[in-house]
């Protein structure tokens, strides 16, 4: 190697290296801090599986690792309380939601983004603005209307109530005007209608987004608990989560039986977001980019 070349070596080296120090600092701190953030956010969910399997007497021990492994607790879950059934009710009730609503949402947001009649504007405001209402502000109102429907204590009063969602009416209008009209200016010369346009262009495009949003209604509903507290009193009725919350009495709460049954309650959940965890960050990229 000539001097000439090994000087440029050395030049391009050491302008080099000080750009790999500098961007070898902030990575190795944001690495640092999602490891701090995952772990944060996993020791909840591990402690509640270790403590899940203790006795009453050491579920409160403060160890993570159990001293007295013991499956008495999912025993009693699924033996001694209607569990199954609360299951039952939850998945019916968050299944029926998440397709119907899915259904009426997509139709209203393809209207409030690609239909032109009057007041379109201001009736999506009016939507956008409930969601500033919080769900315990209309409860007793919410109560008195279904009262007087004579929905009480029925399918009816869990399914009906929960099945209009703003956020899903915006999130799918946004999607929707990020979809190329060229699109459907192709189906309608084809000969489609609106609604063919809308059952065999958009909603094929629009998987991506429904996917994410199943999630989110299902995980809604299947968490749900003052709403079916308030609507239902029979035990055939219960849901899962009024269900749980039916272990603590006056005398304090058995946490052994909670811990087992919530443990129960989040496969579910787990395993849904596994499936659908790749739909979900696409369409959080992609519902307000055009």
């Amino acid at each position: 190697m000539s001097s000439d070349t090994a000087t440029l070596v050395r030049t391009a080296r050491t302008a080099a290296g000080p750009s790999r120090r500098r961007s070898f600092g902030p990575r190795t701190g944001l690495v640092a801090l999602a490891i701090v953030l995952a772990a944060v956010s996993i020791f909840p969910v591990l402690w509640m599986i270790t403590a899940s399997v203790k006795t009453r007497a050491t579920v409160t021990d403060g160890k993570l690792i159990p001293t007295d492994f013991t499956w008495d607790n999912f025993a009693y879950v699924f033996t001694e309380v209607p569990f199954a059934r609360w299951l039952f009710n939850s998945f019916i009730t968050a299944a029926v939601i998440t397709v119907v609503a899915l259904l009426f949402h997509s139709m209203a947001a393809y209207a409030l983004a690609r239909l032109k009649f009057p007041g379109r504007d201001g009736i999506f405001v009016v939507i956008f603005s409930t969601l500033l209402i919080t769900a315990p502000v209309i409860l007793i109102p919410l109560f008195v209307v279904v009262r007087t429907l004579g929905m009480l204590d029925s399918y009816a009063a869990l399914i009906v109530p929960p099945l209009f969602n703003a956020f899903g009416i915006f999130l799918l209008r946004q999607f929707y005007l990020g979809i190329p009209k060229e699109l459907e200016e192709a189906a309608i010369v084809d000969g489609c209608g609106y609604w063919r346009v809308y059952w065999n262009v958009i909603l094929p495009l629009s998987r991506p987004i429904l996917s994410a949003l199943s999630v989110f209604f299902f995980l809604a509903n299947w968490n749900a608990f003052a709403w079916p507290l308030v609507a239902t009193n029979s035990e055939s009725l219960t849901v899962t989560q009024v269900g749980i919350a039916s272990f603590s009495t006056q005398y304090g709460a058995n946490w052994n039986y909670v811990l087992a049954a919530a443990v129960v309650a989040v496969v579910p959940m787990l395993a849904l977001f596994l499936v659908f965890q790749r739909q979900m960050v696409e369409s959080i990229k992609t519902s307000g980019l055009k």
